[in-house]
Protein backbone atom coordinates (compact mmCIF):
# COMPACT_ATOMS: atom_id res chain seq x y z
CA UNK A 1 0.00 0.00 0.00
CA UNK A 2 1.28 3.48 -0.89
CA UNK A 3 0.13 6.92 0.07
CA UNK A 4 -1.16 7.40 -3.48
CA UNK A 5 -3.17 4.18 -3.39
CA UNK A 6 -4.63 3.78 0.10
CA UNK A 7 -6.52 0.63 1.03
CA UNK A 8 -10.10 0.75 2.27
CA UNK A 9 -10.86 -2.88 3.13
CA UNK A 10 -13.25 -1.67 5.85
CA UNK A 11 -15.56 -0.43 3.07
CA UNK A 12 -15.83 -4.01 1.83
CA UNK A 13 -16.95 -5.61 5.09
CA UNK A 14 -20.20 -6.99 3.64
CA UNK A 15 -19.81 -10.68 2.64
CA UNK A 16 -21.09 -9.93 -0.89
CA UNK A 17 -17.74 -8.36 -1.85
CA UNK A 18 -15.78 -11.53 -1.06
CA UNK A 19 -18.29 -13.52 -3.09
CA UNK A 20 -17.95 -11.14 -6.08
CA UNK A 21 -14.15 -11.34 -5.74
CA UNK A 22 -14.30 -15.15 -5.75
CA UNK A 23 -16.58 -15.22 -8.81
CA UNK A 24 -14.26 -12.80 -10.66
CA UNK A 25 -11.24 -14.92 -9.77
CA UNK A 26 -13.01 -18.06 -11.03
CA UNK A 27 -13.65 -16.28 -14.37
CA UNK A 28 -10.12 -14.85 -14.42
CA UNK A 29 -11.39 -11.27 -14.79
CA UNK A 30 -10.61 -8.16 -12.75
CA UNK A 31 -13.52 -6.55 -10.88
CA UNK A 32 -13.97 -3.26 -9.06
CA UNK A 33 -16.58 -1.45 -6.98
CA UNK A 34 -17.07 1.94 -8.62
CA UNK A 35 -19.12 5.10 -8.34
CA UNK A 36 -21.59 6.16 -5.67
CA UNK A 37 -20.84 3.42 -3.13
CA UNK A 38 -17.17 4.43 -2.99
CA UNK A 39 -17.97 8.14 -3.01
CA UNK A 40 -20.44 7.86 -0.14
CA UNK A 41 -18.10 5.66 1.90
CA UNK A 42 -15.36 8.30 1.65
CA UNK A 43 -17.90 10.99 2.56
CA UNK A 44 -19.01 8.87 5.54
CA UNK A 45 -22.59 9.07 4.34
CA UNK A 46 -25.17 6.36 5.00
CA UNK A 47 -24.22 3.14 3.25
CA UNK A 48 -25.86 2.95 -0.18
CA UNK A 49 -28.33 0.17 -0.93
CA UNK A 50 -27.05 -0.14 -4.49
CA UNK A 51 -23.58 -1.14 -5.64
CA UNK A 52 -22.03 -0.77 -9.09
CA UNK A 53 -19.49 -3.40 -10.14
CA UNK A 54 -17.31 -3.00 -13.24
CA UNK A 55 -15.64 -6.07 -14.69
CA UNK A 56 -12.78 -5.97 -17.19
CA UNK A 57 -14.64 -8.55 -19.23
CA UNK A 58 -18.31 -9.52 -19.30
CA UNK A 59 -20.43 -7.97 -16.57
CA UNK A 60 -23.28 -10.33 -17.43
CA UNK A 61 -21.10 -13.43 -16.98
CA UNK A 62 -19.82 -12.11 -13.67
CA UNK A 63 -23.39 -11.49 -12.42
CA UNK A 64 -24.39 -15.05 -13.33
CA UNK A 65 -21.28 -16.45 -11.62
CA UNK A 66 -22.04 -14.44 -8.46
CA UNK A 67 -25.63 -15.73 -8.42
CA UNK A 68 -24.34 -19.30 -8.58
CA UNK A 69 -22.24 -18.73 -5.46
CA UNK A 70 -25.08 -17.15 -3.46
CA UNK A 71 -27.69 -19.03 -1.40
CA UNK A 72 -30.97 -19.51 -3.30
CA UNK A 73 -29.23 -18.33 -6.51
CA UNK A 74 -31.06 -14.96 -6.83
CA UNK A 75 -32.50 -14.15 -10.24
CA UNK A 76 -30.24 -12.16 -12.55
CA UNK A 77 -31.89 -9.51 -14.71
CA UNK A 78 -29.95 -9.20 -17.95
CA UNK A 79 -30.05 -6.10 -20.15
CA UNK A 80 -28.22 -7.31 -23.26
CA UNK A 81 -28.63 -4.04 -25.15
CA UNK A 82 -26.66 -2.25 -22.44
CA UNK A 83 -24.31 -5.10 -21.56
CA UNK A 84 -25.42 -4.93 -17.95
CA UNK A 85 -26.98 -7.28 -15.41
CA UNK A 86 -28.50 -6.83 -11.97
CA UNK A 87 -29.30 -9.01 -8.99
CA UNK A 88 -30.67 -8.34 -5.52
CA UNK A 89 -29.12 -9.82 -2.40
CA UNK A 90 -29.67 -8.95 1.26
CA UNK A 91 -31.73 -5.83 0.30
CA UNK A 92 -28.86 -4.59 -1.89
CA UNK A 93 -29.21 -3.99 -5.63
CA UNK A 94 -25.97 -4.92 -7.38
CA UNK A 95 -25.41 -3.87 -10.99
CA UNK A 96 -22.67 -5.42 -13.11
CA UNK A 97 -21.22 -3.88 -16.27
CA UNK A 98 -18.24 -4.66 -18.42
CA UNK A 99 -15.55 -1.98 -18.58
CA UNK A 100 -16.12 0.05 -21.71
CA UNK A 101 -15.21 3.10 -23.71
CA UNK A 102 -17.87 5.30 -25.26
CA UNK A 103 -18.30 7.67 -28.19
CA UNK A 104 -21.33 9.81 -28.97
CA UNK A 105 -23.33 11.11 -31.93
CA UNK A 106 -24.28 14.79 -31.64
CA UNK A 107 -28.04 14.19 -31.75
CA UNK A 108 -28.18 11.48 -29.08
CA UNK A 109 -27.01 10.84 -25.53
CA UNK A 110 -26.89 7.09 -26.25
CA UNK A 111 -23.24 6.15 -26.73
CA UNK A 112 -21.55 3.78 -29.14
CA UNK A 113 -19.95 1.28 -26.78
CA UNK A 114 -16.77 -0.79 -27.09
CA UNK A 115 -15.02 -3.07 -24.63
CA UNK A 116 -12.37 -1.22 -22.66
CA UNK A 117 -10.09 -1.11 -19.67
CA UNK A 118 -10.80 0.14 -16.16
CA UNK A 119 -9.13 3.40 -17.18
CA UNK A 120 -11.48 3.69 -20.19
CA UNK A 121 -14.42 3.12 -17.87
CA UNK A 122 -13.27 5.76 -15.41
CA UNK A 123 -12.73 8.22 -18.28
CA UNK A 124 -16.40 7.91 -19.29
CA UNK A 125 -17.69 8.72 -15.80
CA UNK A 126 -19.49 12.02 -15.29
CA UNK A 127 -17.47 13.42 -12.36
CA UNK A 128 -14.16 12.71 -10.65
CA UNK A 129 -15.98 11.89 -7.41
CA UNK A 130 -17.92 9.17 -9.27
CA UNK A 131 -14.84 7.70 -10.99
CA UNK A 132 -13.41 6.31 -7.73
CA UNK A 133 -12.97 2.54 -7.70
CA UNK A 134 -12.03 -0.07 -5.08
CA UNK A 135 -10.27 -3.21 -6.24
CA UNK A 136 -11.84 -6.61 -5.59
CA UNK A 137 -8.76 -8.42 -6.91
CA UNK A 138 -6.55 -10.63 -4.77
CA UNK A 139 -3.32 -8.73 -5.57
CA UNK A 140 -4.61 -5.35 -4.31
CA UNK A 141 -7.96 -6.04 -2.57
CA UNK A 142 -9.50 -2.81 -1.23
CA UNK A 143 -7.03 -0.49 -2.99
CA UNK A 144 -8.45 2.84 -4.17
CA UNK A 145 -8.00 3.58 -7.87
CA UNK A 146 -8.31 7.35 -8.24
CA UNK A 147 -6.81 8.55 -11.55
CA UNK A 148 -8.47 12.00 -11.44
CA UNK A 149 -7.84 12.91 -7.80
CA UNK A 150 -11.52 12.53 -6.98
CA UNK A 151 -10.72 11.91 -3.30
CA UNK A 152 -9.18 15.41 -3.13
CA UNK A 153 -12.27 16.84 -4.82
CA UNK A 154 -14.35 15.16 -2.12
CA UNK A 155 -12.26 16.86 0.56
CA UNK A 156 -12.53 20.19 -1.25
CA UNK A 157 -16.27 19.70 -1.92
CA UNK A 158 -15.77 20.19 -5.66
CA UNK A 159 -17.75 18.89 -8.65
CA UNK A 160 -15.35 18.42 -11.58
CA UNK A 161 -15.45 16.35 -14.78
CA UNK A 162 -12.66 13.82 -15.49
CA UNK A 163 -12.21 15.10 -19.06
CA UNK A 164 -12.91 18.38 -20.88
CA UNK A 165 -16.28 19.54 -19.45
CA UNK A 166 -17.50 20.73 -22.86
CA UNK A 167 -17.09 17.18 -24.18
CA UNK A 168 -18.56 15.59 -21.05
CA UNK A 169 -21.69 17.77 -21.11
CA UNK A 170 -22.17 17.84 -24.87
CA UNK A 171 -21.90 14.03 -25.06
CA UNK A 172 -24.53 13.49 -22.38
CA UNK A 173 -26.36 16.74 -21.47
CA UNK A 174 -28.14 15.06 -18.55
CA UNK A 175 -24.79 15.32 -16.76
CA UNK A 176 -25.38 19.07 -16.47
CA UNK A 177 -28.48 18.38 -14.38
CA UNK A 178 -26.58 15.76 -12.38
CA UNK A 179 -23.76 18.22 -11.62
CA UNK A 180 -26.26 20.67 -10.17
CA UNK A 181 -28.12 17.93 -8.34
CA UNK A 182 -24.91 16.69 -6.65
CA UNK A 183 -23.97 20.27 -5.75
CA UNK A 184 -27.39 20.71 -4.10
CA UNK A 185 -27.43 17.32 -2.36
CA UNK A 186 -23.83 17.37 -1.10
CA UNK A 187 -23.43 21.13 -0.63
CA UNK A 188 -20.51 21.05 -3.09
CA UNK A 189 -19.31 23.74 -5.49
CA UNK A 190 -19.15 23.16 -9.26
CA UNK A 191 -15.67 23.94 -10.56
CA UNK A 192 -15.65 27.27 -12.46
CA UNK A 193 -14.65 25.80 -15.86
CA UNK A 194 -17.30 23.15 -15.46
CA UNK A 195 -19.98 25.69 -14.51
CA UNK A 196 -19.16 27.84 -17.53
CA UNK A 197 -19.30 24.74 -19.75
CA UNK A 198 -22.84 24.03 -18.49
CA UNK A 199 -23.88 27.54 -19.57
CA UNK A 200 -22.25 27.06 -22.98
CA UNK A 201 -23.95 23.70 -23.51
CA UNK A 202 -27.34 24.47 -21.94
CA UNK A 203 -29.12 24.22 -25.29
CA UNK A 204 -28.02 20.57 -25.59
CA UNK A 205 -30.62 19.75 -22.92
CA UNK A 206 -33.14 19.67 -25.79
CA UNK A 207 -32.14 16.08 -26.60
CA UNK A 208 -33.00 14.87 -23.08
CA UNK A 209 -36.47 13.49 -22.35
CA UNK A 210 -38.76 15.27 -19.90
CA UNK A 211 -38.82 12.17 -17.70
CA UNK A 212 -35.03 12.19 -17.19
CA UNK A 213 -34.98 15.95 -16.54
CA UNK A 214 -37.78 15.63 -13.96
CA UNK A 215 -35.96 12.75 -12.25
CA UNK A 216 -33.07 15.13 -11.53
CA UNK A 217 -35.41 18.05 -10.70
CA UNK A 218 -37.13 15.87 -8.12
CA UNK A 219 -33.81 15.06 -6.46
CA UNK A 220 -32.92 18.75 -6.37
CA UNK A 221 -36.33 19.54 -4.84
CA UNK A 222 -35.75 16.85 -2.19
CA UNK A 223 -32.40 18.35 -1.12
CA UNK A 224 -32.39 19.98 2.30
CA UNK A 225 -31.84 23.40 0.65
CA UNK A 226 -33.38 23.17 -2.83
CA UNK A 227 -32.73 26.85 -3.65
CA UNK A 228 -29.03 26.08 -4.09
CA UNK A 229 -29.83 23.82 -7.04
CA UNK A 230 -32.44 26.14 -8.55
CA UNK A 231 -30.10 29.13 -8.39
CA UNK A 232 -27.50 27.08 -10.29
CA UNK A 233 -30.15 26.05 -12.83
CA UNK A 234 -30.99 29.74 -13.22
CA UNK A 235 -27.37 30.91 -13.43
CA UNK A 236 -26.50 28.37 -16.13
CA UNK A 237 -29.60 29.02 -18.26
CA UNK A 238 -31.04 25.52 -17.77
CA UNK A 239 -34.05 26.75 -15.81
CA UNK A 240 -35.03 29.02 -18.72
CA UNK A 241 -35.45 25.87 -20.83
CA UNK A 242 -37.16 23.73 -18.18
CA UNK A 243 -39.46 26.12 -16.30
CA UNK A 244 -39.77 29.46 -18.12
CA UNK A 245 -42.83 30.13 -15.92
CA UNK A 246 -40.47 30.53 -12.95
CA UNK A 247 -38.07 32.77 -14.89
CA UNK A 248 -41.02 35.08 -15.69
CA UNK A 249 -41.30 35.80 -11.95
CA UNK A 250 -37.75 37.19 -11.82
CA UNK A 251 -38.57 40.83 -12.39
CA UNK A 252 -39.48 43.85 -10.30
CA UNK A 253 -41.28 46.77 -11.90
CA UNK A 254 -41.75 50.28 -10.53
CA UNK A 255 -44.52 52.67 -11.54
CA UNK A 256 -45.11 55.97 -9.76
CA UNK A 257 -42.96 54.82 -6.85
CA UNK A 258 -44.84 51.52 -6.42
CA UNK A 259 -42.83 48.28 -6.62
CA UNK A 260 -43.62 44.65 -5.89
CA UNK A 261 -41.42 41.92 -4.47
CA UNK A 262 -39.33 39.65 -6.69
CA UNK A 263 -41.54 36.57 -6.77
CA UNK A 264 -38.76 34.34 -8.15
CA UNK A 265 -36.51 34.76 -5.13
CA UNK A 266 -39.55 34.70 -2.86
CA UNK A 267 -40.49 31.32 -4.36
CA UNK A 268 -37.04 29.89 -3.64
CA UNK A 269 -37.34 31.06 -0.03
CA UNK A 270 -40.73 29.34 0.24
CA UNK A 271 -39.28 26.10 -1.14
CA UNK A 272 -36.41 26.22 1.39
CA UNK A 273 -38.89 26.96 4.18
CA UNK A 274 -41.14 24.04 3.30
CA UNK A 275 -38.12 21.72 2.99
CA UNK A 276 -37.58 22.20 6.73
CA UNK A 277 -41.04 20.82 7.50
CA UNK A 278 -41.85 18.12 4.95
CA UNK A 279 -40.18 15.53 2.71
CA UNK A 280 -43.33 15.26 0.58
CA UNK A 281 -42.07 15.75 -2.99
CA UNK A 282 -45.44 16.91 -4.33
CA UNK A 283 -45.96 19.45 -1.56
CA UNK A 284 -42.51 20.80 -2.43
CA UNK A 285 -43.62 21.00 -6.09
CA UNK A 286 -46.66 22.99 -4.90
CA UNK A 287 -44.32 25.40 -3.11
CA UNK A 288 -42.21 25.76 -6.27
CA UNK A 289 -45.25 26.53 -8.44
CA UNK A 290 -47.51 28.35 -5.97
CA UNK A 291 -46.92 31.81 -7.50
CA UNK A 292 -46.48 30.97 -11.21
CA UNK A 293 -49.78 32.70 -12.01
CA UNK A 294 -48.46 36.06 -10.80
CA UNK A 295 -46.49 37.00 -13.91
CA UNK A 296 -49.45 36.78 -16.34
CA UNK A 297 -51.93 38.35 -13.89
CA UNK A 298 -49.79 41.31 -12.79
CA UNK A 299 -51.57 44.65 -13.20
CA UNK A 300 -51.02 48.20 -11.93
CA UNK A 301 -53.71 50.62 -10.85
CA UNK A 302 -53.30 54.02 -9.23
CA UNK A 303 -55.73 53.11 -6.47
CA UNK A 304 -54.36 49.69 -5.48
CA UNK A 305 -50.82 49.65 -6.86
CA UNK A 306 -49.66 46.25 -8.10
CA UNK A 307 -52.24 43.45 -8.07
CA UNK A 308 -52.22 39.77 -9.03
CA UNK A 309 -55.95 39.05 -9.02
CA UNK A 310 -56.82 35.44 -9.79
CA UNK A 311 -53.19 34.29 -9.87
CA UNK A 312 -54.01 31.19 -7.80
CA UNK A 313 -56.70 30.03 -10.24
CA UNK A 314 -54.56 30.68 -13.30
CA UNK A 315 -51.55 29.08 -11.57
CA UNK A 316 -53.57 25.91 -11.01
CA UNK A 317 -54.36 25.73 -14.73
CA UNK A 318 -50.67 26.33 -15.56
CA UNK A 319 -49.69 23.35 -13.36
CA UNK A 320 -51.34 20.96 -15.81
CA UNK A 321 -49.50 22.54 -18.75
CA UNK A 322 -46.16 22.16 -16.96
CA UNK A 323 -46.81 18.55 -15.92
CA UNK A 324 -47.86 17.70 -19.47
CA UNK A 325 -44.83 19.38 -21.05
CA UNK A 326 -42.38 17.66 -18.73
CA UNK A 327 -44.10 14.26 -19.01
CA UNK A 328 -44.93 14.25 -15.31
CA UNK A 329 -47.78 12.15 -13.86
CA UNK A 330 -51.21 13.52 -14.78
CA UNK A 331 -52.89 11.69 -11.92
CA UNK A 332 -53.76 12.42 -8.30
CA UNK A 333 -50.26 13.82 -7.72
CA UNK A 334 -50.86 16.55 -10.30
CA UNK A 335 -54.36 17.20 -8.93
CA UNK A 336 -52.89 17.57 -5.44
CA UNK A 337 -50.37 20.17 -6.67
CA UNK A 338 -53.16 21.99 -8.54
CA UNK A 339 -55.34 22.08 -5.44
CA UNK A 340 -52.51 23.40 -3.27
CA UNK A 341 -51.67 26.14 -5.81
CA UNK A 342 -55.31 27.16 -6.25
CA UNK A 343 -55.86 27.33 -2.47
CA UNK A 344 -52.45 28.73 -1.54
CA UNK A 345 -53.77 32.14 -0.42
CA UNK A 346 -56.87 30.99 1.46
CA UNK A 347 -55.35 30.40 4.94
CA UNK A 348 -53.25 33.56 4.53
CA UNK A 349 -56.39 35.63 3.93
CA UNK A 350 -58.02 33.97 6.96
CA UNK A 351 -55.03 34.78 9.14
CA UNK A 352 -55.30 38.49 8.32
CA UNK A 353 -58.84 38.98 9.64
CA UNK A 354 -61.26 37.57 12.15
CA UNK A 355 -61.53 33.83 11.69
CA UNK A 356 -65.21 32.90 11.37
CA UNK A 357 -66.52 29.37 11.76
CA UNK A 358 -68.09 29.46 8.30
CA UNK A 359 -64.80 30.51 6.64
CA UNK A 360 -62.97 27.68 8.40
CA UNK A 361 -65.68 25.18 7.47
CA UNK A 362 -65.31 26.16 3.82
CA UNK A 363 -61.51 25.89 4.03
CA UNK A 364 -61.72 22.39 5.52
CA UNK A 365 -64.43 21.36 3.05
CA UNK A 366 -62.42 22.53 0.02
CA UNK A 367 -59.04 21.22 1.23
CA UNK A 368 -60.45 17.93 2.51
CA UNK A 369 -57.78 15.49 3.66
CA UNK A 370 -55.05 17.93 2.53
CA UNK A 371 -55.87 20.77 4.92
CA UNK A 372 -52.70 20.15 6.97
CA UNK A 373 -50.58 20.16 3.78
CA UNK A 374 -52.17 23.49 2.85
CA UNK A 375 -51.32 24.97 6.24
CA UNK A 376 -47.68 23.81 5.93
CA UNK A 377 -47.49 25.47 2.50
CA UNK A 378 -48.99 28.73 3.70
CA UNK A 379 -46.71 28.93 6.74
CA UNK A 380 -43.73 28.42 4.42
CA UNK A 381 -45.07 31.31 2.32
CA UNK A 382 -44.28 33.78 5.12
CA UNK A 383 -40.94 35.28 4.02
CA UNK A 384 -41.22 38.75 5.51
CA UNK A 385 -38.01 40.03 7.10
CA UNK A 386 -39.98 42.17 9.55
CA UNK A 387 -39.84 40.21 12.84
CA UNK A 388 -43.06 41.73 14.16
CA UNK A 389 -45.00 40.82 11.00
CA UNK A 390 -43.42 37.35 10.97
CA UNK A 391 -44.51 36.71 14.57
CA UNK A 392 -47.99 38.12 13.94
CA UNK A 393 -48.56 35.90 10.88
CA UNK A 394 -47.42 32.77 12.68
CA UNK A 395 -49.54 33.55 15.74
CA UNK A 396 -52.55 34.07 13.48
CA UNK A 397 -51.87 30.76 11.74
CA UNK A 398 -51.92 29.05 15.13
CA UNK A 399 -55.36 30.58 15.69
CA UNK A 400 -56.50 29.25 12.31
CA UNK A 401 -55.14 25.78 13.17
CA UNK A 402 -56.94 25.83 16.53
CA UNK A 403 -60.17 26.87 14.85
CA UNK A 404 -59.81 24.07 12.27
CA UNK A 405 -59.59 21.50 15.09
CA UNK A 406 -62.63 22.98 16.89
CA UNK A 407 -64.80 23.15 13.77
CA UNK A 408 -63.75 19.69 12.59
CA UNK A 409 -64.52 18.07 15.94
CA UNK A 410 -67.94 19.71 16.04
CA UNK A 411 -69.05 19.72 12.40
CA UNK A 412 -67.13 16.83 10.78
CA UNK A 413 -66.60 18.73 7.54
CA UNK A 414 -63.41 17.04 6.35
CA UNK A 415 -64.26 14.48 3.62
CA UNK A 416 -67.82 15.78 3.94
CA UNK A 417 -70.65 13.51 2.80
CA UNK A 418 -74.14 15.10 2.58
CA UNK A 419 -76.51 13.77 5.30
CA UNK A 420 -79.24 13.44 2.66
CA UNK A 421 -78.34 11.54 -0.51
CA UNK A 422 -79.60 12.21 -4.02
CA UNK A 423 -81.23 8.78 -4.07
CA UNK A 424 -83.20 9.60 -0.94
CA UNK A 425 -84.40 12.90 -2.43
CA UNK A 426 -85.51 11.10 -5.62
CA UNK A 427 -87.42 8.51 -3.61
CA UNK A 428 -89.11 11.04 -1.30
CA UNK A 429 -90.36 13.26 -4.10
CA UNK A 430 -90.70 10.56 -6.78
CA UNK A 431 -88.23 12.32 -9.07
CA UNK A 432 -86.18 11.27 -12.05
CA UNK A 433 -82.68 12.83 -12.32
CA UNK A 434 -83.29 16.61 -12.56
CA UNK A 435 -81.88 19.98 -11.52
CA UNK A 436 -84.11 20.16 -8.40
CA UNK A 437 -82.10 17.33 -6.80
CA UNK A 438 -78.90 19.33 -7.27
CA UNK A 439 -80.60 22.47 -5.90
CA UNK A 440 -81.61 20.66 -2.70
CA UNK A 441 -78.22 19.00 -2.18
CA UNK A 442 -76.38 22.29 -2.75
CA UNK A 443 -78.74 24.13 -0.37
CA UNK A 444 -78.10 21.55 2.38
CA UNK A 445 -74.33 21.78 1.86
CA UNK A 446 -74.37 25.59 1.97
CA UNK A 447 -76.55 25.62 5.07
CA UNK A 448 -74.11 23.33 6.89
CA UNK A 449 -71.03 25.29 5.77
CA UNK A 450 -72.64 28.60 6.79
CA UNK A 451 -73.63 27.18 10.18
CA UNK A 452 -77.39 27.57 9.53
CA UNK A 453 -77.87 23.90 10.49
CA UNK A 454 -75.54 21.35 12.12
CA UNK A 455 -74.07 18.52 10.04
CA UNK A 456 -76.75 16.09 11.26
CA UNK A 457 -79.44 14.05 9.49
CA UNK A 458 -82.55 15.34 11.29
CA UNK A 459 -81.61 19.00 10.92
CA UNK A 460 -80.73 18.48 7.25
CA UNK A 461 -84.00 16.61 6.64
CA UNK A 462 -86.15 19.39 8.11
CA UNK A 463 -84.18 22.03 6.19
CA UNK A 464 -84.61 20.04 2.95
CA UNK A 465 -88.41 19.84 3.40
CA UNK A 466 -88.67 23.59 3.87
CA UNK A 467 -86.48 24.25 0.84
CA UNK A 468 -88.39 21.69 -1.28
CA UNK A 469 -91.68 23.41 -0.48
CA UNK A 470 -90.26 26.73 -1.70
CA UNK A 471 -89.36 25.25 -5.09
CA UNK A 472 -92.73 23.49 -5.48
CA UNK A 473 -91.87 19.92 -4.45
CA UNK A 474 -94.11 17.77 -2.25
CA UNK A 475 -93.39 14.44 -0.60
CA UNK A 476 -94.85 11.45 -2.39
CA UNK A 477 -93.29 8.59 -0.40
CA UNK A 478 -93.09 9.24 3.35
Amino acid sequence: MTQDNPTYKEALHHPIFEIIAQAASNLNVDAYVIGGFVRDFLLQRDSKKDIDIVAVGSGIELALAVSNLLPNHPKVQVFKNYGTAMLRYDDIDIEFVGARRESYHFDSRKPVVEDGTLEDDQNRRDFTINALALSLNKANYGELLDPFNGSEDLKNKLIRTPLDPDITYSDDPLRMMRAIRFAAQLHFVIEEDSLEAISRNAGRLAIISGERIVEELNKILLADQPSKGFLLLYKTGLLHLILPELIALNQVEEIEGHTHKNNFYHTLEVVDNIAQNTDDLWLRWAALLHDIGKAPTKRFSKKQGWTFHGHEFLGGKMVKNIFTRLHMPLNQKMKFVQKMVMMSSRPIVLSQKEVTDSAVRRLVFDAGEHVEDLMILCEADITTKNPNKFKKYHNNFQMVRKKIVEVEERDHIRNFQPPITGEEIMALFNLQPCKEIGILKEAIKEAILEGVIPNEYDAAYDFMLAKAEKIGLTIVNK
